[in-house]
């Protein structure tokens, strides 16, 4: 094993790699496998499996496996040293001398030299009156053999009409076989070769797996997996617009962007699923702020970039996912970037917020579950939480979603995320046969309620009474529970205030009786103002009853109606204003809570706040009390 170094760019590691009977020098190690060896995982003498691997061919013949994907089986202390007495391995199946990886031509990050025309060609051993051809040779325009030629002398200057060229250096590569020059075939030096690599023919393309900034002439064949809308951008340096796509092929994915000019010449013609020949782009290394795949690299369209269709997609994979199990997730760091899929067991409906920004954007969360039998919370937003259907439990993959530690592990679909419905991937088909057979009547742990979004304190299930019994919230610190329970009445009185209509202040407002309303806190006047909403509620299961708090988010929740639309049926309609608040009591929900002792005008008492209110999964809730049961019957 050897290290090749790359410039700027990451290390390339070059492998001499043995099957026990012949051994190959020329393996070289996809960047995405580079912790292996500088983690001491793959090291001389370990025994491996190569998963997949991309063959590349060499200017000069010869062929290059890229490695993309290996296990390691044993490690060279398990294996105990060499195994077998491997022979050099050579294109025609056949062994040669023993060659060193390190005194071989090397396999660098960079093409290899193109062969200079020249009278004759010269390597470590020359031979008198002809030439001496090893696969290590500069290229030569004939196809070569080592055996000794008639003393007639072949200079690519003195090319016969057949090569189609005059000086320039004919496509054909230097070989060991063994041909006299004049047996070559006339149709190796017609002009339809040289033409397959020029426009309108097929091109000569390589894995993204191989591609990287010092490479001249390139290109791929890939399919577009995600693209972006059009965005403008304004700085210092000027303004413009730009949009960006990622692709894939059987190696791995990368991201492209073009700016201003390109946009409008690519944007219409780059279709999401499609597959096309991408040539003359400007590779450079990857702002990881701004691309979360597995690539090192990334690249820029220019003028002289060309993006062609292409008819053939056989080989090339829908997605490129390296999906993370559920469970794991809770062994993950929070804001890290991972693939998941899952079976949606369940689909809120579409809700709206407001950010910060002023902008309403719709989210709607999903409970995805997989064969670890674990459940995460994944939130859509925008377009993607509006066109969702959750109907008939679908398995849903998502590429690039954020991994959070909001309420214990949740994970957010980002702009750049894509998000897959029954995609058709084996993954898929195994996890659908798994919950249709066994799945759907697990009893599963929800990751997304192991912990509470204000603290990093456990949540439990609990009922009203194990509160007081348990004296939660007497602690220095807060304590929260989750509990199924219904609203027994509500106070309508106050449960509405004018507000600073400003961003981020929600500070009570004072009528000036001059049509102005003043905010001490922003030491403001405003001609208008907006409702916020403060409701108690108490409520109620099997065993107790509470109090509790609901502040804007969950008492719109819980009223079904915006505090806005509450405060002008309050000043237009009572009798409306009254029937909302009817129609809340006696519903049932999920309540997941905050309660903490405190001390309100000398006076102590328990203060629970309902951080969030969730309609109730029937079907959950009664596998939960099964698993109850089942518990205390042990």
């Amino acid at each position: 094993m050897r290290m090749v170094s790359n410039g700027s760019g990451p290390p390339r590691f070059r492998l001499m790699m043995s099957d026990s009977r012949h051994s190959y020098a020329s393996f070289l190690l996809a960047t995405q496998l580079n912790h292996l060896p500088e983690e001491n995982l793959l090291e001389p003498n370990c025994v491996c499996k190569v998963k997949k691997a991309v063959r590349n061919t060499m200017s000069d013949g010869r062929f290059v496996l890229v490695v993309v994907d290996m296990e390691i089986l044993q490690s060279a202390e398990e294996a105990g040293g060499k195994i077998g007495d491997p022979t050099p391995y050579n294109t025609e199946g056949k062994t040669s001398p023993q060659q060193d990886p390190d005194s071989s031509a090397s396999v660098s990050a960079s093409p290899p030299p193109a062969a200079v025309p020249g009278p004759s060609y010269r390597n470590n051993s020359s031979h008198r009156g002809g030439f001496a051809g090893k696969s290590t040779m500069k290229t030569s325009p004939m196809k070569t053999s080592p055996m000794k030629f008639s003393p007639m002398k072949v200079s690519p200057m003195k090319a016969s009409p057949m090569k189609g060229s005059t000086t320039e250096v004919s496509p054909m590569k230097a070989s060991p076989m063994k041909a006299s020059p004049f047996k070559a075939s006339p149709m190796k030096f017609s002009p339809m070769k040289a033409a397959s690599t020029s426009p309108g023919y097929p091109p000569k393309v390589i894995s993204i797996a191989q591609l990287n900034p010092y490479q001249s002439k390139w290109t791929i064949r890939a399919r577009v997996t995600n693209k972006s809308s059009i965005r403008n951008w304004s700085n210092s340096k000027g303004e413009g617009k730009l949009f960006s796509f990622e692709i894939v092929d059987e190696s791995g994915e990368i991201r492209i962007t073009a700016f201003n000019k390109e946009v409008d010449k690519y944007y219409s013609l780059v279709e999401q699923g499609k597959v096309y020949y991408i040539t003359k782009a400007t590779l450079k290394v990857a702002n990881k702020q701004y691309s979360t795949l597995n690539n090192d690299y990334e690249m820029t369209l220019h003028a002289q970039s060309s993006i062609v269709p292409c008819d053939d997609s056989q080989g090339i994979p829908a997605v490129h996912c390296d999906f993370v199990p559920i469970a794991e997730l809770e062994n993950r760091d929070n804001n890290d970037v991972v693939d998941v899929i899952g079976v949606c067991k369940s689909a809120e409906d579409v809700s709206r917020i407001t950010t910060k920004s002023s902008r309403e954007v719709s989210k709607r969360a999903l409970s995805l579950i997989d064969t670890t039998g674990k459940v995460v919370t994944a939130t859509l937003w925008g377009e993607e939480a509006e066109k969702f259907d959750g109907s008939g439990q679908p398995v849903v993959a998502i590429k690039g979603a954020r991994l959070s530690d909001f309420g214990g592990r949740s994970l957010s679909v980002l702009f750049s995320s894509t998000v897959l419905v029954n995609p058709d991937i084996p993954e898929a088909f195994r996890l659908r046969g798994w919950f249709d057979q066994e799945g759907y009547k697990l009893n599963s742990q929800s990751l997304t309620e192991t912990r509470s979004s204000g603290s990093g304190a456990k949540t439990n299930w609990k009922s009203l009474s194990d509160v007081k019994d348990e004296q939660m919230g007497h602690g220095e610190k807060a304590d929260y529970f989750s509990c199924v329970a219904t609203v027994v009445y509500t106070r309508k009185e106050n449960c509405l205030y004018q507000a600073c209509p400003s961003d981020g202040c929600n500070k009570k407002v004072i009528d000036q009786q001059n049509g102005f309303y003043r905010c001490e806190k922003c030491n403001r006047e405003f001609p208008n103002f907006k409702y916020r909403l403060l409701l108690s509620a108490n409520l109620a299961d099997f065993g107790d009853n509470q109090w509790v708090t609901c502040f804007q988010e969950t008492a719109e929740v819980l009223l079904g109606h915006s505090a806005d639309t509450l405060g002008q049926l309050r000043d237009t309609d009572e009798a409306a204003f009254d029937e909302v608040f009817q129609k809340a009591n006696f519903t049932t929900h999920i309540f997941k809570n905050r309660v903490k002792l405190e001390t309100y005008n000398d006076e102590v008492r328990l203060k629970v706040t309902a951080l969030e209110v969730q309609p109730i999964d029937h079907r959950e809730y009664s596998r939960r009390l099964l698993s109850n049961i089942r518990k205390l019957a042990e």
